[in-house]
């Protein structure tokens, strides 16, 4: 079991975030938000993709002016990322769930209150974002781009935000590497109470990403810390969406949907495994039940794992066996045989709803 590291919960719009709430899975549109027909689109997508919450870009006055519109027609709690001008933060915290600033560069003291204020007003949290590239002058001249300066940047601005009475605050601690990004977010963490949002920032392509942001979420979650979380991702949106679902799931932290566990490739193989696997998972694709289901290229492997498997494929040559709990139930070859597990799987995961 993980024991998560005690959070103050806040809300964004119907999600809540920390304390004992499931940790979240965020993405962020790449639309230009004023163009309000594509930027709707895009949260459709993320919502039926299995996102919680989405971010959305406003770094232009025709971006804060569309919100409003925005927010008519689609469900998920909407975030305004604002940076450098706080007068657009003002206007999106009229309508928006969340209001998520850089304290590296919205301007001075002044501004952060009039923010402070305008979400104070409608009840929303603000998310602190430190990102290592762009800290603060006197962060950076003092510490570098370190997760040291991330930590002290992020410190600074909790207790100005609290010193303004305001502790609606999650925070984001994000470099480009996972090195800085775990340290900066091990550092903090006993440092406050509040929910973190983990992710690592401009972490690459779909591979890079996937391996970089699997490494330090992984390794933050493990330890107990993190409360939502963002796979960055130079792709799909719909891909950031599956990389976070399926590392909350391999965690153990997630239960929903099938654990598929496939043997790798090698020369006691008598079937396609590859193709095999990816039918499988596309023909189960929309199961949401916690299952343990098994798929295996040959005997050998299949006698240990399908004992504790729900459901469970062996290929064999010319056949294969579909088991449940150990148990053979079907001989088949062919197409068969995978309809037959794929209609097994299918009855297991009704049967347990």
């Amino acid at each position: 079991m993980i024991n998560r590291y005690p959070t103050k919960q806040i809300k964004v719009g119907n999600v809540l975030i920390g304390g004992d709430a499931p940790i979240s899975v965020q993405s962020m549109t790449y639309t230009k938000t004023s163009d309000v027909e594509a930027t709707v689109e895009q949260i459709r997508k993320l919502h039926f993709a299995g996102a919680d919450i989405v971010r959305v870009a406003v770094p232009h006055i025709e971006d804060a002016n569309a919100l409003k519109e925005i927010k008519k027609q689609v469900d998920l709690p909407i975030v305004a990322d604002i940076h450098f001008h706080y007068k657009l933060a003002l206007t999106a915290a009229e309508v928006v769930d969340c209001i998520r600033i850089n304290p590296g560069n919205i301007g001075d003291k002044k501004r952060v209150q009039e923010v402070v204020k305008a979400c104070q007003n409608r009840n929303i949290p603000i998310r602190i974002g430190v990102n290592c590239g762009s800290l603060e002058k006197e962060f950076e001249d003092k510490y570098g781009q370190t997760a040291k300066g991330m930590v002290a940047s992020a410190d600074y601005n909790i207790k100005y935000l609290e010193d303004l009475g305001f502790t609606d605050i999650k925070i984001s601690l994000k470099a480009s590497d996972v090195q800085r990004t775990v340290e900066a977010y091990r550092t903090l963490r006993p440092m406050n109470n509040y929910p973190f949002h983990l992710g690592v920032t401009e972490a690459g392509t779909q591979f890079h990403s996937t391996i970089k942001s699997s490494i330090a979420l992984g390794s933050l979650l493990l330890d107990g810390i993190g409360d939502t979380l963002r796979v960055s991702m130079t792709g799909e949106l719909e891909e950031e969406i599956k990389v976070g679902k399926a590392i909350l799931k391999d965690l153990g932290i997630s239960k929903e949907g099938l654990n598929i566990i496939s043997c790798p490739t090698c020369g006691r193989i008598e079937a396609d495994l590859v193709s095999a696997v990816a039918e499988i998972e596309k023909r189960t694709a929309h199961i949401r039940t916690p299952l343990d289901v098994s798929v295996m290229g040959c005997v050998v492997n299949a006698i240990g794992e399908a004992k504790a498997a729900d459901v469970a494929i062996a290929f064999g040559k010319g056949s294969g066996l579909v088991m449940k709990k150990g148990e053979i139930i079907a001989k088949l070859s062919g197409e068969a045989l995978i309809n037959k597990f794929v209609e097994e799987v299918e009855f297991e995961a009704k049967r347990k709803i």
